[in-house]
């Protein structure tokens, strides 16, 4: 299956890296977020994507055309220097296209913008580009197969950073702490679209807004639970978090890696 990654926004909440490089490009280690992507969905043998650009999408198509595979894998150097032995290689086997999705557009624009690049694809996966999760991709796309849907997304768990606090009626504090809810889930950017979706957008669309009210309308929307791990990348905060995790070897959305999958859990909108 194709995978349309939204990579255009201008990444304002990451203002101290977006001012100069586009929020996909932002590292998570050593690596840009869209590169930790694109190595989870090429895990699950989707490989062909297409790249919906639009801030700095210049600085995008630098990265992969100047992609040094030596730069990111284990490899052997010989005879002066002449001989490069690659141990393991990452985007070889992928196919890249690069769509200029103008600079203002929202999502569902975006998505218009690259139609041609999926219409022959009866089912295709989208994703914002932002965040970061082990949600097993195989169920998802098997649990949407089986729905007369248009639409999935992984429903997930947000930790909000506020605190809820109840008082008295004068303003005594009784009760204070973290907004956790098992039953509070968000839309967490991963989706499965059928070709259809295009029959529900309109110029103008934001995807999430206009199309999916359609469609919850016609009950052509689902989602797919899932309380495993999901992590967004909207603010410098978040990226701390991201780099502490990647230096102490905790980084569950490399699934490539190995290790057992959480169960997931399904519930249709």
């Amino acid at each position: 299956m194709k995978v349309v990654l939204f990579c255009g926004g201008l990444g304002t909440r990451l203002r101290e890296h977006s001012d100069t490089i586009p929020k996909p490009l932002v590292n998570v280690g050593y690596r840009p977020i869209i590169w930790h992507l694109m190595r989870y969905y090429a895990h699950f043998g989707h490989k062909d994507f297409v790249l919906a650009l639009g801030y700095r999408g210049d600085m995008i198509r630098e990265y992969f055309l100047n992609y040094s595979e030596c730069m990111s894998n284990d490899f052997t150097l010989s005879e002066g220097g002449r001989k490069i032995e690659l141990q393991s290689s990452d985007i070889q086997d992928w196919r890249i296209t690069f769509v200029d999705t103008g600079l203002h557009a929202n999502i569902g624009q975006r998505l218009l913008r690259v139609r041609k690049y999926v219409e022959n694809e009866p089912t295709f996966l989208a994703n914002y580009s932002d965040g970061l999760s082990d949600l097993p991709l195989d169920s998802l796309i098997e649990d949407f197969r089986q729905k007369n849907v248009v639409a999935s997304f992984a429903a997930v768990r947000s930790w909000l950073s506020f605190h809820s606090v109840e008082s008295t009626p004068d303003g005594l504090v009784t009760a204070m702490g973290p907004v956790r809810s098992d039953q509070f889930v968000i839309n967490g950017g991963f989706f499965a679209l059928r070709n259809d979706i295009f029959n529900y957008i309109n110029e103008g669309d934001e995807l999430v807004e206009q199309p999916f009210r359609r469609l919850l309308e016609q009950r052509m929307l689902a989602s797919f639970r899932y309380d495993g791990f999901w992590q967004s990348m909207d603010t410098f905060k978040d990226k701390i978090t991201f780099d502490r995790m990647e230096a102490r070897g905790d980084c569950p959305w490399m699934v490539w890696r190995g290790g057992s999958r959480p169960v997931a859990s399904a519930i249709k909108s």
